[in-house]
């Protein structure tokens, strides 16, 4: 690392310090109308003296600290607590402010120093309630919030998706992400990018409500056609054809039969069941509105992400921790916004938050304001059957006749 690049990661610690500071003292003044330096309470660190008394006085300051409502907050602590429940001769973390900890973390991208400090906790006890709560976070919450999609739901996440974008049949959108990692002591060659940087793939699928479908977190270097995605349970039995999807049904309006599908960009290989755009530029005008409609469809993983990496901005810094570590972090992330999408939680999640049309004009959502995660190109080599060309060749007839 340059001398530039430390003096820069100094600043924006500092920064970062600052930040956290400046809401403990905007929340005393807020609730105790003095400053926190001279009260003695401030020994018993930021959640004693704050977090407790927002819940009970100030909704809309507890949203900035935690990205959530005081129910949502509630309901998650319930469903964790009987994971984070310590027992020892010394004064336990409680649960609560294990699960406040680790979702000003997630929610700061803050390091632990800064933690330590606003919690008045060890750097140690931190970086161990954090590990521990995101696993509690992954392991308690997947099965429900991010579990697969049976049949039925497929259907309906198709429906939904034909009325907002004219694609029939598809089942989601898929796409991955770099996460920046500081150097792994060991195999740090498999997470080795082109710009000479550290970093992980976050994979994922969503449906038309942006909600995570699927997601898989792994190393940059892998093989198998259609890379990271090839790695994984779905991501194999998606490139092989033997993913449980419905049984083909025919194109709306039509008796031609098709089947389900998901889509993905350019960078990923075209297959019976995974849909791409056509190549090149100057296009029929048959293709250029398949290509519309694909990219229509294809935009809501991009605003998944969008609207996961703004609320959760851990994900925007580099992160320094082991790959494995990593690897909770990333899968809390999306379980967590998974959690709230799910639950409405109208702090969270707004239309303008997403790409939206009013009054028939396209305007971008708020996600946008905040630097994007980095896409990634898997190295995939096209080996796409006749079917699969015959197929978007179908699917583009249909779409061509049923737009103005």
């Amino acid at each position: 690392m340059s001398h530039q690049e430390k003096v820069i990661n100094f600043a924006t610690t500092i920064a970062k310090i600052a930040r956290i500071t400046n809401i403990a003292n905007e929340l005393y003044k807020e609730i105790h109308g003095i400053h926190p330096s001279n009260r003695r309470s401030q020994k018993q660190g930021f959640f004693k003296t704050c977090i407790k008394q927002l819940k009970e006085k100030n909704d809309k300051h507890f949203f900035k600290t935690t990205w959530m409502n005081i129910s949502s907050f509630n309901l998650l602590l319930l469903l964790l607590k009987h994971r984070m429940e310590r027992f020892s001769n010394r004064k336990a973390v409680e649960p609560e402010t294990r699960l406040a900890v680790t979702l000003m973390f997630l929610e700061q991208g803050c390091n632990f120093h800064v933690i330590s400090m606003a919690f008045k906790l060890g750097i140690s006890t931190v970086r161990k309630v954090i590990y521990e709560t995101c696993d509690a976070i992954w392991d308690e919450l997947h099965a429900v919030y991010l579990s697969l999609p049976n049949s039925r739901e497929l259907r309906g996440i198709a429906n939904k998706f034909y009325v907002k974008t004219g694609m029939p049949n598809c089942l989601g959108a898929i796409d991955g992400k770099q996460i920046h990692i500081t150097n792994p002591k060991d195999n740090g060659s498999m997470y080795y990018n082109y710009k000479k940087t550290f970093s992980m793939i976050l994979m994922a699928a969503c449906d038309a409500n942006y909600v995570f479908t699927y997601v898989d977190v792994g190393a940059l270097r892998c093989q198998s056609d259609g890379g990271i995605l090839g790695r994984s349970a779905f991501g194999r039995k998606l490139l092989n054809g033997t993913l449980e999807v419905p049984c083909n049904t025919n194109l709306p309006g039509t008796s031609t039969s098709f089947p389900y599908y998901y889509v993905a960009s350019s960078a990923f290989p075209l297959k019976t069941n995974l849909m791409r755009p056509f190549p090149g530029r100057h296009l029929t005008t048959d293709k250029d509105k398949f290509n519309l409609a694909l990219s229509k469809a294809r935009l809501h993983i991009e605003n998944a992400f969008g609207i996961l990496a703004n609320r959760w901005r851990v994900l925007h810094t580099t992160i320094h921790a082991c790959p494995k570590n990593v690897e909770k972090i990333v899968l809390a992330t999306v379980v967590l916004h998974n959690f709230l999408m799910l639950q409405n939680d109208r702090n969270y999640f707004t239309l303008e938050v997403a790409d939206h049309s009013v009054d028939n004009q396209e305007i971008h959502g708020r996600w946008r304001e905040v630097k994007s995660l980095e896409s990634f190109q898997p190295k995939t080599a096209n080996r796409s059957s006749t079917s699969a060309f015959q197929l978007r060749e179908k699917l583009k007839e249909f779409i061509s006749s049923n737009t103005s």
